[in-house]
């Protein structure tokens, strides 16, 4: 109940925003690239260590990312190729972000880490294979969508980790950005199998759907029409 009702007044404030931005007809694909420059600021405070205002500005940054798209719909401006452009800033983006993240890891400072700044590079690169995974099976089958880390999910997982760094303080439930890190690395890899296998599944029963008929399949008096010499279109 409670979600139902976060979720409509989400609902209510975006789709406000996305009226007014209407009213001044802006070009969709320059919302796109507004949204990349977004996220690389997150990404340069990433770097800096600054990551609880990184986590605000992701927040702001996926907002705007939702936007794009709905004013396009709404200015009627949608473009197969402005949907292609906003796929390809999405992966952009992410990857920007996780680029941040390593560079703090990888600094000559107190929080040096090369075991974080690997894991980081680890969830990035299990993003982007969740991401191929699903664009190359959807040559394949109609739909690949499944799995637990996807796109959305990493970057409200991401956002949380984020806003709990406090590094002055040693409260129980702050500071859980290597925590966070371990579960997008860990869990961007189970989505990237879980992915792999639902393809198989689908492609196999696609397979078995269209499978030719074998002989030893027909009935006994069609194989006795089928013997060697006989000509089953002549009789």
């Amino acid at each position: 109940m409670l979600g139902e009702i976060i979720g409509e007044v989400s609902q209510r404030i975006l789709n406000g925003m996305v009226r007014q931005l209407a009213r001044l007809n802006p070009n969709p694909n320059l919302l796109s690239l507004i949204g990349l420059g977004i996220n690389i600021l997150a990404a340069l405070l990433y770097g800096y260590g600054q990551f609880f205002y990184a986590g605000l500005v992701m927040i702001f940054a996926n907002i705007f990312d939702m936007l794009d798209g709905r004013v396009a719909r709404l200015t009627g401006r949608v473009t197969k190729f402005g949907a292609f452009l906003d796929s390809s800033l999405d992966r952009l983006s992410d990857m920007v972000v996780f680029l941040g993240i390593i560079i703090f890891y990888s600094r000559d400072t107190l929080y040096h880490s090369t075991l974080y700044a690997a894991l980081t590079g680890a969830a990035l690169i299990g993003s982007v294979m969740v991401s191929y995974t699903s664009a190359r099976a959807e040559s394949l089958i109609p739909k690949c969508d499944v799995g637990f880390l996807r796109r959305p999910e990493r970057v409200v997982l991401l956002i949380l980790g984020s806003l709990t760094v406090w590094p002055e303080s040693s409260h129980p439930l702050l500071n859980k950005m290597p925590a966070t890190i371990w579960l997008m690395a860990v869990l961007s890899y189970w989505t990237f199998l879980q992915r792999l296998y639902h393809t198989w599944r689908q492609i196999r029963d696609i397979d078995q759907k269209g499978k030719p008929i074998e002989m030893e399949t027909l009935p006994p008096q069609e194989n006795q029409h089928l013997r060697l010499g006989t000509d089953p279109v002549m009789r």
